[in-house]
């Protein structure tokens, strides 16, 4: 039985004994790695898959990691100032034993499936680590109107609205009493934050607030 499977970009056709070489996974020598992208099935019928076929696979030992053979990549310039370079490149490969060939029952083989060192899926779990860190800040967003529940209603004020309401509770200003106990520090601060320097004085927030906050 012989099959023709996918890796790294490349297709090979493969039977149980095979020693190849494949495009460096992110597994260790000695580990149990599965390829699941099968195009082809041979043996006493031949299965064609549309593009894949459905639950096979091919099962493999990994025996190193190694370095392909070395490429010698040549440049020159012929212009006034000329130049020359020369660099070498060893693409980074698996060596890998094919030991099984299944037609059916891939997903239930709990083998690990063969995965590119390089690929998006090899890198998931450590992108998964600041996904994780980032679920407080939604929390803390979704808690600030929980916050502002029990606040006083700043549009009251001259010229606050439910946009600069909203700018000051995110400043964690929500009460009268608050404003009232600013000082020209305080006064000048959230000027420069909230981007309406001189509108507090020019309004009488701190006057306002005194007198609501005492009601």
């Amino acid at each position: 039985m012989f099959a023709v499977m996918k890796t790294g970009g490349k297709q090979y056709k493969v039977q149980s004994g095979d020693t190849l070489r494949v495009e460096k996974l992110a597994a260790d020598a000695g580990e149990k790695v599965q390829f699941n992208e099968i195009l082809m099935l041979g043996g006493d019928s031949v299965t064609v898959g549309a593009p894949l076929v459905a639950g096979a696979a091919v099962q493999a030992e990994v025996i190193d990691q190694i370095k392909g053979e070395k490429v010698i990549n040549f440049v020159k310039r012929r212009r006034k100032h000329s130049s020359k370079r020369t660099k070498g490149h060893r693409q980074k490969l698996t060596l890998v034993r094919v030991t099984d060939i299944l037609a059916s029952g891939a997903d239930k083989s709990g083998v690990k499936a063969a995965v590119g060192a390089g690929s998006v899926a090899g890198v998931a779990v450590a992108a998964a680590a600041p996904k994780k860190a980032a679920a407080p800040k939604a929390e803390k967003k979704a808690d600030a109107p929980k916050a502002a529940d029990g606040a006083d209603d700043l549009k009251q004020l001259s010229g606050v609205g439910p946009a600069l309401e909203k700018k000051l509770h995110e400043a964690g200003i929500t009460s009268f009493a608050q404003i009232a106990a600013w000082t020209d520090a305080d006064v000048e601060e959230f000027g420069e934050k909230l981007s309406f320097k001189g509108r507090i004085e020019r309004e009488g927030w701190i006057e306002q607030a005194k007198e609501l906050a005492s009601k």
